[in-house]
Order: C-alpha cells, then structure tokens, then sequence
C-alpha cells in the first residue's frame, strides 16, 4: 500500500498488530533490546548495540506471520514503521492499548481484506 504521509500510515499500522499479543510481544521485544543495548553502552561492550534490531525484529517478525498471518509494515514502509513502533510503545506504556484496539478495528472495518482472517480479539 502507498500512503501519503505518516498519519494517513499511522492506523494501516496499527491494523497490522491487531491483536493484542503482537503488540505486546513487539513492546517486550523493543523494551528487552534497548535494556540489552543500555547495558552494553554502559560496560563499553558495543556489540551489544545490534541487540536492539535483532531482539527488536527478531521478536516482532515471528508474531506477524504467526500470530497477525501478515507482512510486517516494516517491509514496505520501514522509517515509518520504526516511528510507528516508537508511538505504539509508547501509547500502552501509558496504557492506552485499548485506544490502539480501536484504531485497528476502525481501519480493518473501513477497509476490509477478502483473503484475511478474521480478528476477534481486539
């Protein structure tokens, strides 16, 4: 999909983690990376700077093809993607991961997908 900007992304984005546990797993995936990254740059060990996108991705990507049965955004659309990740995280560690249900489910029944299954648990 083509968008024109960062808020016409924002919610195709978080209709690509529409269930719950995607997007709890990319929060635990984000927050174990960077804890992982902080503690290298705190003992001066810099390998443990490609703990943030292999923890971060390597956790997020298995839970679109298994959990969502998509594409991670990040495929088409990566800048966006990174900053959609950022203000997903940061909107249910203020916990407002209701209000991201409901712009997955506003998006999803706005533009329906005849090949995918349905979501029932927003």
């Amino acid at each position: 999909m083509t968008f024109a900007s960062y808020e016409e992304f924002w919610p195709y984005y978080v209709a690509q983690h529409s269930r719950a546990a995607t997007r709890w797993i990319h929060l635990s995936g984000t927050l174990t990376g960077l804890a992982l990254t902080a503690y290298g740059l705190a003992r001066g060990r810099k390998r443990f700077l490609a703990a943030l996108p292999l923890i971060g991705y390597g956790t997020a990507w298995p839970a679109h093809f298994l959990i969502e049965g998509n594409n991670p955004a990040t495929f088409g659309h990566p800048a966006w993607s990174l900053r959609g990740d950022a203000q997903m995280i940061r909107m249910m560690l203020a916990g407002r991961d209701a209000e991201l249900a409901e712009i997955a489910q506003k998006w999803l029944a706005e533009n329906p997908c005849q090949d995918c299954p349905p979501v029932t648990d927003f």
